[in-house]
C-alpha cells in the first residue's frame, strides 16, 4: 500500500513510528521525519518559530500543500495527522481533486478548546476521523469520529522504583522561549528554597542547541539537565510542569506533579474569559470529561510564585494523586496505535 502522509510535528511522527509496527508492505510518500523512509519533505523543514518566520514561509507551505495534491495521484489512502492549520485547507484540496481517495485525519484538532467550526470542515472533507480521547466523539454529530485508544499508552513502558525516587525533583519550563523565560527564573530560586537536600533535574527539549540553552537557561548549572522526559520522570517523585502533554505523561508515569504557567495576559484574558477554558493541564481536561474531578493543582500567572510551589511539593497528597491517575489510565482504556494500522490497512 502506498499511503500518503501528513505529519509536520515531532509528536506525530513519534505515534506515526508505533502504527507503523503493525502494518505490512507500507510506502510512505508526502511529508514526515526522514527516519520513517523518503520525504517530499523532512519535518525539519516545516518547522516555523514565531509570526514572522510564518509570514516569510507562507508561499512555501502553499506550495508544498499543491506538491502533495500532486502526490497523491498515486497514494491507495491519505493520513493527515495534527496540524490543523495546514492539514484541513489540505483535505480540502485532496477530496476536491480526488473524491474517492479515502483521507483518515488521525490526532485531531482540540475543538473541544476553541474553534469548533472546525468540526464542520473535518466531517466535509474526511472519511475517518481518529480521536485519541474518548469525549471527542459528541463533538461530531455525523458520528464520524471512533475513539482508537491513547497513543502515549502504547509509547510509556516505564517502571520507577518510588524508593529510587526520594528527594528526586523534575522541572519541566516547557518548550517555547516565551514559557522558559517566565518559568525559569521562579524555578531557579525554588530550587535555592529547597537547598541542597533535593535533587533537582531540568528537562530541556533535545533539540535545543548550546547556544539556545544557554540564552534561555539562566541557572541551568544548579540543575542536573536531562534531555529524555519520560526518563526525568521515572527518577522522580515529583515534577513542576509547565503544561501541554507533559501532565498526561507524567499522570501516565504516575509521577505526582503541579502544573505552573505564566501566559501573556492578552492571551489569558482571550482563554479564560472570551474561550471559557477552565483548565490548562490536559491529564485535568481528560478526567474533568470522565467524572468531573481533576487530578492536580494547576498554579497560574501570579500563583506561580516560589512559596505556593513549595507548599505544592510538601503538601500534594500521593494517595490521592495515584488514585485519579488509575482512574485517568481507566478512562483512556488501551493504546491507539495498533486500531489506527488496522484502520489504515482495511481494503
Amino acid at each position: 500500500m502506498k499511503l500518503l502522509v501528513s505529519a509536520l510535528e515531532p509528536s506525530s511522527n513519534l505515534h506515526l513510528k508505533e502504527v507503523l509496527k503493525y502494518t505490512k508492505d507500507m510506502e510512505l510518500i508526502g511529508v514526515f521525519d526522514k527516519t520513517l523512509g523518503t520525504p517530499l519533505h523532512d519535518i525539519s523543514e516545516m518547522a516555523i518559530m514565531g509570526v514572522v518566520d510564518a509570514l516569510i514561509k507562507i508561499r512555501w507551505f502553499f506550495k508544498v500543500a499543491d506538491e502533495l495534491v500532486t502526490l497523491a495521484k498515486d497514494a491507495d489512502k491519505i493520513l493527515l495527522m495534527d496540524s490543523s492549520g495546514f492539514n484541513l485547507p489540505l483535505a480540502k484540496k485532496l477530496k476536491e481533486k480526488y473524491p474517492e481517495k479515502e483521507i483518515i485525519y488521525y490526532i485531531l484538532p482540540q475543538v473541544w478548546a476553541s474553534r469548533p467550526k472546525r468540526v464542520e470542515k473535518l466531517e466535509k472533507y474526511c472519511d475517518k476521523l481518529l480521536g485519541i480521547l474518548p469525549f471527542e466523539v459528541d463533538y461530531y454529530p455525523q458520528g464520524k469520529v471512533q475513539y482508537v485508544g491513547h497513543p502515549l499508552l502504547d509509547e510509556i513502558d516505564i517502571h520507577r522504583n518510588e524508593t529510587q525516587t526520594k528527594n528526586v525533583i523534575a522541572f519541566m519550563p516547557g518548550s517555547r522561549a516565551s514559557e522558559i523565560t517566565r518559568l525559569m527564573p521562579i524555578f531557579l530560586e525554588l530550587r535555592r528554597k529547597l537547598g541542597n537536600d533535593i535533587r533537582p533535574l531540568l528537562v530541556i527539549p533535545p533539540s535545543f542547541s548550546r547556544n539556545k540553552i544557554a540564552r534561555l537557561y539562566r541557572g541551568n548549572r544548579e540543575f542536573e539537565v536531562l534531555r529524555d522526559t519520560h526518563e526525568a520522570l521515572r527518577r522522580s517523585e515529583f515534577a513542576f510542569i509547565c503544561s501541554g502533554t507533559a501532565t498526561l505523561e507524567a499522570a501516565l508515569i504516575g509521577v505526582p506533579f503541579t502544573l505552573a504557567y505564566i501566559a501573556k495576559k492578552i492571551d489569558f484574558f482571550v482563554g479564560t474569559k472570551i474561550l471559557g477554558i477552565k483548565q490548562v493541564g490536559l491529564a485535568n481536561i481528560i478526567l474533568s470529561n470522565y467524572n468531573h474531578t481533576t487530578l492536580h493543582n494547576e498554579l497560574l500567572q501570579e500563583e506561580v510564585n516560589v512559596d505556593n510551589l513549595l507548599q505544592e511539593y510538601y503538601n500534594t497528597d500521593r494517595d490521592i494523586f495515584a488514585q485519579k491517575a488509575e482512574e485517568l489510565k481507566t478512562y483512556l482504556s488501551h493504546g491507539s496505535s495498533e486500531n489506527v494500522a488496522k484502520i489504515i490497512m482495511e481494503s
